[in-house]
Order: C-alpha cells, then structure tokens, then sequence
C-alpha cells in the first residue's frame, strides 16, 4: 500500500538537505547515501525535493535498500522524506549524535593535481622460475569487515581503520610466509574488493552500494533477479560513482606496499585492476556523463592515474604489479548463456568483441608504457564472486591468444586448474618472452590438493613452455570481494603450503 502524506514527520531528524529539483537518476541517491552513510543505525534523515517522480522512485528504493521510509509529507511543489538507516525498530538502540558537519556532506569536487613529473622504477629482486604467490586476495577477519564498513560508513576515523587494517595485513602476511609463498601480498585487507576500493580512494570518486544504483537501469527488477542468478550480494557489496574529474592525491597501493615491507624483505606483489576493467565498471550513465562525455573520456583519466600509480609502485621497489582485467572473458564469451558478468561491473555496456579487446589493448599499452615489462604483470579469469560454478563463464584461451600475446607485460597470470578454464595446451604458442602463472589449485575448493596432484600439473606445464617461464599460483584470490570469501584463512594458508612444497619437489627433478 502507497504510504500517504503527513501533516508532520513523527520524529525529528538526525541530519536534513536539499534535494532541490534533483530526480533519483540525477544524482539525488548519491546525496542521499552521502548523508545516510555517516549516521548510525536507527538514526533518521529528512530531505526536501521538488521533483515528482521522486515520491514514486523513492519508497522503492528504500524496499531494495533496506532501509525503512518513516513519512513523508506535502506542501505545494515541495515533498519532505523522513528516511531511516536500517529499520525503525533499531532507533530505540542508536544512540543520539549531532549531524556530521557540512565539509563531510559536500558534493563539490575537489581540484586535480597532475604531478609533473613521475619517479623512475627503483630496482626489485628477480623472481626465479617456478615462483609461488598467491594471485591478490585474503579472507579478512570479522573484525577487519566491521571496520571496513564502518570506515566507508564515516564511522571509523582513518587512523583508527589503518590501525585495525594494519593488525588485518600482519595476520596475511604472516600466514603467507608460514606457507612460504616467494612473492607475498597484503592480501588486499583495506580493499572491499579488487576493483571497487579505487572509489574510496581517488578523488571525486564515492563508494556506495551496487542497490543505489538499480534504479538506473531499465528493468530494476529484471536487473535484481539477473543478480540473484550469478549469486551476486549485491546489498553488501559497493560500486564507485563519479561526481568530478579523478585525480590521485591518494594512493591505490603504495601504502599498501609500504607496510608490508615493514613485515618482510620478501619480494612484494600489488594488484591494481586494469584500465579497461575500471573503464567498464566506473562508467554508469546518469552519472559518470555528468562529468565525463564518453566512456572513452573517462577512460583518459583512468589511464592517467593508474600511470601514476604504477610509476610510485615501481619507485618503491615492488617486484611485480599485477594488473586484473578479468573482464576480457565476459567479452570474448559473451555469446554465451551468461548475460552478465558481476567482475566487470554489472551496470556497464559494452559494444563488440573485436572493438572491446582493440579498446582494452589500446589502454593497456598507454598505461604500461615505457615501464619494464618484466615488472608488470596481467591476470585474467573468469569471475571469483562465487562458488557456484555455473554462474561462472566457461571457454579455454583461444580467443584472447591474439589480445594476451601482444599484452605489453612479462607475465600472464592465468585460471587454469578449473575445468571451465580449457587445456593448457591451447597456450603453447604465445610468445617465449611472456612468463605464465599457471593456476595448480582451485581456490574455490575446500579440499587441499595434494603436494602429488600440484607437482603433476606443474610438471606439464614446464613440459609445454619450459621451467625458466613457470610460475605457480591458485587460480584466483581467496577473497575477491571481502564480505564473501571463497574459502577460509586455514584453508588457504594450507593450499598455499601444499603449492610450495609442490614447487619444490619439481625443482628437484
């Protein structure tokens, strides 16, 4: 049933704005969860709007959101909306606080700063054949997801989220050592996923729930079930929006390496995602177009900061930058059954294979250019959301050979111990100047392969390409989106244990 107006709202509200003419695919949610995200459970915000469409659109959102639409009321053109974080049960147990000041709530961007010139790449230690890593990715402990939330929620200072992340990498690092990995990670502790956590970071860039945006397309509903069919939490995990040009004034990974040096001389890994996997995931119409022209335009910037990022990794001495673009699969197999793929960004379009991977090329080469290849690395799979594998896509490499064997890396990190993935065979032809990382354990399994069982699929693919071109890693992170691991911290310190002892069987012949 319609919720009729009221004369008055029931409860005073924690914090208000002004909505202004603004419609819900216009930039008002991303007003709204600015506000909202600051207050705590229970607590209510009211704001003020002059757009009709909003008193249908809105309750709506709020059903999709979770979050309990208290009243509303009218007077002439101008409709005030009393909205509750959460459930109005939960107000009894918020405890009262003023509204956070208006700096925390401003939309306006903030100006760009291009550095004029970047550092040259310091040198790194050489990663010897047959080197074990894990490829990002580490289950976070409860503790670190509470302050990963609160943190992206405004209620977590940033010095006490880098506490508690801190504590999060010590446990990653450590357990990777125990396993006695050869390149070790962060385990990407501070991220809520592999590619969404650059909206936290780069300027005019915010993080706010994949539902705010459902609105947005054509079908909410439609949209929704699609979601529910590939297993995607979508009320848990965050998509970036763009509300000015990006800039890079914060770091994407370099602090990341910082701290782990703290805790080992062991050569470091960082992931970055890829210029066109950001291209496809930032760009969402009523949004990114009120900034940007075009995806191609958005993508200029994209490559922009990701050069940046990849000049300071490589200054700070980190030995392999790995850039993900697992969204080549969804467009060289998107004749298949699967329509979506939730990796490369749900809400996004794509045109053709042949211009898509032409595109995808273009940016990847712009962005690596000039840099030494053997320090650059790019992994590819097939989605890592979930451990229903038939929501993942299927199909071997042969479509992307042309793509991977001009990829301006020295290293392809590639799925291949899952069936979906085809025969490595089909990978004998790239050229011998390209190291591959070859997936020997299935991460989304539970049960640890045995030493026997990894040294065998080693063993062939040093067969195929040769042991100076080999590396061994699982197939995917461990936890790609931090609110759903695909498996436990144990699990994954045992397969990285079991993959390592593999290696080193194979060494000895």
């Amino acid at each position: 049933m319609p919720l009729e107006p009221v004369d008055r709202h029931p409860y005073p509200a924690d914090a208000s704005f002004d909505g202004g003419d603004l419609d819900c695919g216009n930039g008002l949610l991303l007003l709204i969860r600015q506000h909202l995200d600051p207050l705590l459970p229970g607590q209510l915000l009211e704001f003020r709007s002059v757009e009709i469409s909003v008193e249908e659109d809105f309750p709506a959102w709020c059903r999709l959101t979770g979050n309990e639409l208290v009243s509303f009321t009218r007077d002439g053109r101008e409709r005030s909306f009393l909205v509750c974080k959460g459930t109005l049960s939960a107000r009894a147990r918020a405890t009262s606080r003023p509204a956070p000041p208006a700096a925390v709530l401003a939309r306006t961007g903030v100006a760009v700063t291009i550095p004029l010139t970047l550092p040259a790449p310091a040198p790194a230690a050489a990663i010897r054949p047959l080197a074990v890593m894990g490829i990002g990715s580490w289950p976070r402990p409860r503790w670190m997801l509470q302050a990963l939330h609160a943190h992206v929620e405004g209620r977590l200072s940033d010095a006490d989220f880098e506490s508690t992340a801190d504590d999060a990498v010590r446990l990653a690092v450590g357990a990777q050592l125990r396993a006695g990995v050869d390149l070790v990670t962060d385990g990407e502790q501070r991220r809520d996923n592999y590619a969404s956590f650059v909206g936290g970071r780069l300027d005019n860039c915010q993080l706010i729930p994949l539902t705010d945006l459902l609105p947005l397309v054509d079908d909410p509903e439609k949209f929704r079930a699609e979601l529910q069919a590939l297993d995607v939490p979508a009320s848990e995990v965050r998509h970036p929006a763009i509300f000015g040009p990006l800039g890079r004034t914060l770091p994407l990974g370099v602090h990341e390496a910082a701290f782990v040096r703290t805790l080992t001389d062991r050569p470091l890994k960082v992931a970055l995602p890829g210029p066109y996997l950001l291209s496809r995931l930032m760009w969402v119409e009523c949004i990114s177009d009120r900034v940007y022209r075009s995806r191609e335009h958005l993508a200029e910037d994209i490559v922009r900061v990701l050069r940046e990022e990849l000049h300071f990794l490589l200054a700070a001495g980190v030995a392999l930058v790995q850039l993900d673009e697992p969204v080549l699969t969804e467009v060289v197999f998107s004749g298949s059954t699967n329509t979506r793929t939730f990796m490369c960004g749900a809400l996004s379009e794509k045109g053709d294979a042949k211009r898509e991977l032409a595109f995808a090329q273009e940016l990847l080469g712009r962005v690596t250019a000039g840099l030494p290849r053997e320090r650059l690395a790019l992994h590819v799979c097939r989605g890592n959301w979930t451990r229903d594998e038939r929501a993942a896509l299927a199909g071997d490499y042969r479509p992307l050979l042309p793509f991977l064997a001009a990829a301006p890396v020295g290293t392809l990190l590639l799925e291949l111990c899952t069936p979906r993935a085809g025969e490595l065979d089909v990978l004998s032809e790239l050229p011998r100047s390209l190291r591959l990382g070859v997936g020997v354990v299935d991460q989304k399994r539970d049960a640890v392969e045995t030493v026997d069982e990894i040294a065998a699929r080693a063993r062939r693919a040093v067969a195929l390409l040769g042991a100076d071109r080999v590396l061994l890693t699982p197939d995917c992170g461990f936890a790609t989106f931090a609110d759903t691991p695909i498996t436990a911290a144990d699990v994954a310190e045992r397969k990285l244990r079991a993959l390592a002892d593999a290696a080193d069987l194979v060494r000895r012949g």
